[in-house]
């Protein structure tokens, strides 16, 4: 008995300790401007800087956390430790990017950074961490083969199509919204981009539509019965077209509606089509691949026809070296390029840009829905994936809402046409969008 309460009595000072070092080394960080959206809960339960509400809190699991997040030195390292629970968060998770980029602009310099190694080696270090079912991508062959692009594609959207539907909205449509007011219903929202995106298109009865990338077939499900086209959507992932199809068929649209499961570059249509789109889906096509993309769209398109590409951009002095979260467990292989790579590489291909519109605020807000809607749903998401695979949207989609609202990323529809012996074929105002 003597031993044990001997025992308790020193892991008590340890953590007591620890908590001290750990206090030191935030006030070092931040000096005299601590964060005021975030507070940091230690493992003894007190808190850092005050007890005053904040939007999120850091919740230290144990004595040694600040250790974990922090010593590998890299996004992906602070990442995981969220992860595999070094640290959980409590409140709004997007305020931590906040403090995020707080602290990478107290580490200015490199004798800070070594400083604070040293200083976060006090600390004890934590528990193996225990990887879940999921784990970082693996992938295999060389980048952006299509073997290996299926890879990437699945790692991300096989998880499980009950998990998406917790959170997407009624036509799990995984992109960007378009609202008229910040508060709007993301239904409402989700049906009004997919008309905009009919309108830009121009649809007509009896035309054909491809959609590149097409997700569980919200779109060419609209477009085909709203709009009354011939729709075929192609994605890499089997569970997405299983569903697909079973919606289409559900809705009494197999006649002039169909999903199948193919790559971009092995479609083959001698036909064409009047209309293409792509809906966030070139993010995964590679900087290096992009001309032969717009190429292979140039190509499916007939003398007139119009194409939408809808996909996240990067500033152009936004490049983040070293390995990445998104990179390791949401996006393996995704790469964000600027607006004037994409549109470069469009008009190589033939193309003439008639129009570049941003909705960089209606994917925060969207962003904003789904990390409400999937934290809403925690305990069921559960029945589908483990804990840090939930963490790992939960991080994802907060850090992205975050990106888009401080201007970091950016979303774009351009809409390019193939010009037919120089004639667009295009009205002279966008008035018709908006009638």
């Amino acid at each position: 008995m003597e031993q044990m309460r001997a025992m308790d009595a020193l892991r008590t000072a340890q953590t007591s300790d620890a908590c001290r070092v750990t206090r030191e080394l935030l006030a070092e960080l931040f000096g005299s401007d601590p964060p005021r959206t975030v507070g940091v809960r230690l493992c003894d339960g007190t808190r850092w800087p005050d007890d005053a509400p904040r939007r999120a809190t850091l919740v230290l699991r144990h004595p040694g956390s600040l250790r974990a997040m922090f010593l590998p030195g890299t996004e992906l390292g602070l990442g995981e430790a969220y992860l595999y629970d070094d640290f959980d968060i409590e409140g709004e998770t997007e305020s931590v990017f906040d403090l995020a980029d707080a602290l990478t602009k107290a580490l200015v310099t490199k004798r800070k950074t070594a400083r604070l190694a040293r200083d976060l080696l006090r600390l004890p270090p934590g528990a193996d961490h225990q990887r879940g079912r999921r784990g970082p991508a693996r992938l295999t062959g060389r980048r952006h083969s299509r073997e290996r692009d299926r890879q990437a594609v699945t790692f991300h959207y096989d998880v499980s199509n009950d998990f998406f539907a917790l959170w997407l909205d009624r036509r799990m449509v995984y992109s960007c919204a378009y609202f008229h007011t910040a508060d709007e219903d993301l239904d409402i929202a989700q049906e009004r981009k997919l008309d905009y995106l009919c309108r830009k298109l121009r649809l007509q009865p009896g035309q054909r539509l491809l959609d590149l990338g097409c997700g569980w077939g919200g779109l060419v499900m609209f477009a085909a019965e709203r709009y009354g086209v011939d729709a075929t959507g192609i994605t890499l992932s089997e569970p997405q077209a299983n569903l697909a199809q079973e919606r289409i068929a559900a809705a009494g649209l197999s006649d002039r509606c169909r999903v199948r499961v193919q790559d971009y570059r092995e479609v083959d249509d001698p036909d064409g089509y009047e209309a293409l789109v792509s809906v966030g889906m070139f993010e995964h096509v590679g900087a290096k691949l992009l001309p032969a993309y717009f190429a292979q769209a140039f190509r499916l398109l007939r003398p007139g026809g119009v194409f939408l590409n809808h996909g996240i951009a990067r500033r152009a002095d936004e490049e983040r070296p070293g390995p990445t979260f998104s990179g390791a467990y949401v996006f393996p292989d995704g790469e964000l390029t600027p607006l004037n790579v994409a549109l470069a590489a469009a008009e190589e291909s033939g193309f003439e840009v008639r129009d570049v519109e941003s909705l960089r605020e209606h994917y925060m807000l969207t962003l904003r829905q789904w990390v409400r809607r999937l934290e809403a749903h925690h305990a069921q998401a559960l029945d589908y994936v483990d804990e840090p695979t939930y963490r790992v949207w939960r991080l994802y989609l907060s850090g992205s809402a975050y990106g888009f609202r401080v201007g970091r990323a950016n979303l774009y529809q351009t809409l390019l046409v193939r010009p037919n012996r120089g004639e667009s074929g295009l009205p002279l105002t966008r008035g018709d969008w908006y009638a």
